[in-house]
């Protein structure tokens, strides 16, 4: 069983960075008046608000937790939304989450300080006529029990929560979720449990599969941002999940990992999800659980910019409302005539167009077009070269990478997923850490790339000229371990290659795989004159995703060679709109 994979560390209480002013335990109702501020940086309460603070809520185990509720104060029953995670429920306020705001460049000013980090705003939500539920989640601050990492458990956890609020009295029986990162990704596991009460779901960039996207993408240990993730939240008072320890005694796929995706098939209800290109944590998830997911009702909308100022931004919060309006209070609004796909086209010099309408994602018009790597001319083209021929580089050296171009005559348009499909061998050793990139190129061949956040400050420069990926976008990435290659038929297609990561297939001397490495996807304009580069790299072409946080060094040693023509010939896979 997954439970006996397990592994603990102690948890730690509340550090002073991450204490809030409502962190401490004060259980109790109160009302907030419409005016009031928690602290003067913050937004002013619109309307008066009933503020249920510390509320015991047992799960089936019998473990309590304590949640805080928001609720427009009067006698109406209203509908309630959910923001499950791991960060304290009253650190809005904390020096940590208004940090945040500042790196990516918000104004506290834009929040009541009484939402959840990366949660919906009670001070908006309320005066909509809704509640809005904050809980400690198992482990977590002041509830019992020992917290768990994106998992299984806490869609059980969360979906006794949902029918206990349900049942309130204040309640009209309707119970929705939304929120980013975290509070997303606990939104798949929930909706998997099929709570009878759960109504909506509004997952805002999130990963669905802890080991592809958090600890071994492309089959490296890549577990930085899950040593910070791990030790930088899960406070309480009892134990919390060691899933660095894990990755170590597990590096395969297997039970407790399985137990760490929820079951897409399972999640049917109506579901607005939103997803980013540039997000390298998030972007493969949310993609990933848009498409599996079993939801008939289900909207997804590809913005331009960074999950926290786009959950923000006033005309997106009312996009939400709107869907909430019609699930959760039966408005008869036409949320139903909303484009089922709205997505973004970056240009990278400013001309970004944003919500374009389509009914699947790619959209129909896209045709996956190959292009055939040469390493004779070092470009791109849709004709396989004739003649094989290899480029090489020592993973030591400098450059220890290659990479190929084309160059675009008239205007092309590429939305939908990347492939690389390259044949590869290794002189010196036995395995490769491949890591590939996706650039555009200006016409005179400067490599273009564009902030995701209004902070463009000389701070952000220094931090996101290596690294820090979230913050400024650099081109689509992937990467693979080549001794994790091994395709799994069940879950591949032909645009996204998904690998089972159950078995290791060292390269034997001279042999030459066959390897396929999905990319995060894209949208992106080529007007005429500029030009796409594609580089195969033995390193980490963009660095880590956040700032602070420890990089990962690919495990490589002797001379890499990529194969190109003739019997092994390579090529990316782009996914070109026709019209």
């Amino acid at each position: 069983m997954s439970d006996d994979q397990k592994m603990f560390v102690p948890s730690h209480p509340l550090p002073d960075a991450r204490t809030g002013l409502l962190s401490k335990f004060d259980p109790g109702t109160r009302t907030l008046a419409a005016g009031f501020q928690i602290a003067p940086q913050f937004l002013p309460l619109p309307v008066d608000i009933v503020f249920e603070k510390d509320v015991p809520v047992q799960l089936r185990d019998g473990i309590t937790i304590l949640v805080d509720v928001f609720r427009p104060a009067g006698a109406q029953q209203v509908p309630v939304i959910v923001a499950w995670s791991p960060y304290g429920k009253g650190q809005g306020t904390s020096l940590s989450v208004m940090g945040v705001f500042g790196l990516v460049g918000l104004d506290n000013g834009i929040v009541s300080g009484l939402e959840k980090f990366e949660g919906p705003d009670p001070a908006y939500w309320c005066a909509q006529g809704y509640a809005i539920c904050n809980p400690d989640i198992r482990g977590v601050v002041d509830s019992e029990g020992d917290s768990v990492l994106w998992d299984r458990q806490e869609g059980r956890d969360c979906h006794d929560l949902i029918e206990w609020l349900a049942g309130q009295e204040w309640c009209t029986g309707k119970v929705g979720m939304s929120g980013t990162s975290y509070l997303a990704a606990s939104q798949w596991f929930t909706a998997a449990e099929q709570p009878p009460q759960l109504t909506a779901i509004n997952p805002w960039e999130g990963v669905s599969d802890v080991y592809r996207d958090l600890l071994m993408r492309g089959g490296m240990p890549d577990t930085g941002f899950a040593q910070q993730l791990q030790d930088g939240s899960f406070f309480g008072k009892g134990q919390k999940e060691d899933i660095i320890s894990e990755a170590e005694r597990f590096p395969l796929m297997n039970e407790l990992w399985e137990n760490k995706i929820p079951d897409f098939n399972r999640i049917t209800v109506p579901a607005y999800v939103v997803a980013s290109y540039s997000n390298t944590l998030h972007t493969a998830g949310t993609f990933r659980a848009w498409r599996r997911m079993a939801s008939e009702e289900k909207w997804l909308r590809v913005h331009n910019s960074q999950e926290w100022p786009d959950y923000y931004d006033e005309a997106n919060v009312e996009d939400l409302r709107r869907f909430f309006d019609h699930y959760l209070k039966n408005d008869d609004n036409g949320w139903e005539q909303t484009p089922r796909v709205r997505y973004s086209i970056l240009d990278l010099e400013g001309g970004d167009q944003v919500r374009v309408a389509a009914d699947s994602f790619p959209p129909a018009e896209v045709v996956s077009t190959k292009y055939y790597l040469d390493s004779r001319s070092r470009s791109l083209t849709t004709e396989a070269p004739a003649d094989g021929v290899t480029a090489a580089y020592d993973v030591d050296s400098n450059p220890n990478a290659v990479s190929f171009i084309t160059r675009f005559d008239e205007e092309t348009v590429m939305i939908g997923y990347p492939k690389a499909h390259l044949w590869v061998e290794v002189r010196g050793a036995d395995d490769m850490d491949l890591f590939v990139l996706v650039q555009k190129l200006d016409a005179y061949g400067t490599p273009l790339q564009a902030f995701t956040v209004p902070n463009q400050s000389a701070r952000v420069h220094d931090l996101t000229d290596y690294g820090a990926t979230i913050l400024r976008y650099k081109g689509s990435d992937g990467r693979l371990r080549v001794s994790a290659r091994h395709l799994d038929e069940t879950l591949s297609t032909d645009d996204v290659p998904a690998h089972s990561f159950d078995r290791i297939a060292k390269l034997a001397p001279g042999e030459i795989a066959d390897v396929e490495i999905d990319l995060l996807p894209i949208g992106l304009a080529f007007h005429p004159g500029e030009q796409l580069r594609f580089v195969i790299s033995a390193r980490n072409l963009l660095g880590t995703l956040m700032p602070a946080i420890r990089g990962y060094t690919g495990v490589n040693s002797g001379q890499h060679v990529i194969h190109t023509g003739g019997e092994h010939a390579s090529y990316l896979q782009l996914p070109v709109k026709t019209t």
